[in-house]
């Protein structure tokens, strides 16, 4: 017992977020779940071909999101979840084609939501155009600090690199855009590489999901065909972590045989828990000899990795099989036939973590998880 006492004190002084109990008592542990799906209301947005908005670009009104509406982030703001999805309009044809605009969706119980009619984040005549256009502003993630700075990494798409960025706001309508998280490292190595897919490590403190900063430094995991980390000292400017060749450090990767066998893509922001930081991340099945026969072809199932507290870039374990994967029917057609639920929003609200997901590149879906039925 006096060691646990003494291990925790030692991790009091590593963590901006102590990890301990929150005010609720509730600390996450590994794996996060069972996440069960709401009956009642999924997919909670689709497209919607009435919605309009007057393009900077263009000069001209586009249906911004009458094709196809996925891939999204949640956090809360004044005691309601705010979920920030990926929208697709009509200009082109098959995934990646289209320009994509994020639009904004508030709900009070995390099922029922209120969507703006015009997107809150999208490509226009700013310093980021060129890498953003006409592709657009994809998949985002978003994170709140304690004192209410919202944090989002998002994908730039010019239809040539893609590109992980950043912006920050304090009403999640309002956006200041940084451009990309690794511009600046390693005197713009990584600029013209492409990346994407952040998980910034999160906690709870005293009921509320925040960024955590781990020995003086905010940490993240980003990548999709494998799992890397970059640190911060600002939020906004990112260095990757780097092995002792110089070259980017793989902390985790597909596994062949395994539902993750071709990507293993990061998710939501990632969680401090009582065995270590929980990443949550989207599994690719390979096609052929190297996928998972239990599961389909190019399929995207959700997994869970542990790596530890005191070393963020050290991974510790990894479920064999997935958490979550597709089953209804919504989760199986549109854009990404084979299968997807593609995890990015999990946020912690009224002592429930809602999952928030991308169903076959064309709606938005939830899950629940209640810590107390677990």
């Amino acid at each position: 017992m006096q060691t646990k006492i003494c291990y925790l004190c030692l991790l009091a002084l590593l963590f901006s977020c102590k990890k301990k109990p929150d005010a609720e008592g509730y600390l996450p542990a590994f794996p996060l779940g069972p996440f069960v799906r709401s009956t009642v209301v999924n997919p909670v947005i689709k497209p919607d071909t009435a919605t309009r908005f007057f393009d900077p670009i263009l000069q001209d009104s586009v249906a911004w999101e009458s094709n196809d509406t996925f891939n999204p982030a949640a956090t809360v703001l004044n005691d309601e979840i705010v979920v920030l999805y990926r929208a697709e309009d009509r200009s082109g044809q098959g995934i990646g084609q289209r320009t994509s605009r994020l639009g904004y969706a508030s709900s009070t119980d995390g099922l029922h939501f209120n969507r703006l009619s015009t997107p809150v984040f999208y490509p226009g005549n700013d310093t980021q155009k060129e890498l953003e256009y006409p592709g657009g502003c994809e998949d985002p993630r978003v994170s709140q600090t304690n004192d209410g700075l919202y944090v989002m990494f998002y994908t730039q798409w010019n239809r040539k690199v893609p590109r992980l960025a950043v912006a920050t706001s304090t009403d999640l309508q309002h956006w200041t855009k940084y451009g990309p998280a690794f511009a600046k490292a390693f005197d713009g190595r990584f600029f013209d590489m492409a990346t994407k897919s952040a998980s910034i490590v999160t906690c709870l403190e005293n009921g509320k999901q925040v960024i955590a900063k781990l020995d003086g430094k905010y940490w993240m995991y980003w990548g999709e065909k494998a799992v890397y980390a970059a640190t911060s000292d600002n939020l906004t400017d990112w260095y990757p972590v780097l092995n002792d060749n110089g070259e980017l450090k793989v902390l985790y990767q597909p596994r062949k045989g395994y539902f993750d066998s071709e990507l293993t893509e990061c998710g939501p922001p990632a969680i401090l828990s009582a065995e270590g930081i929980i990443l949550l991340y989207n599994g690719k099945n390979a096609a052929g000899e190297t996928g998972d026969p239990n599961y389909t072809p190019n399929t995207y199932c959700a997994g869970q990795a542990l790596f530890s507290a005191e070393n963020p870039a050290q991974f510790l374990r990894a479920l064999d099989k997935p958490f979550f994967v597709p089953e209804e029917s919504f989760e199986k057609s549109g854009q990404y036939p084979a299968g997807t639920v593609f995890i990015e929003g999990l946020v912690y609200f009224q002592k429930q973590w809602f999952l928030y997901y991308g169903c076959a590149d064309s709606r938005v879906a939830v899950a629940v998880f209640n810590p107390k039925k677990k």
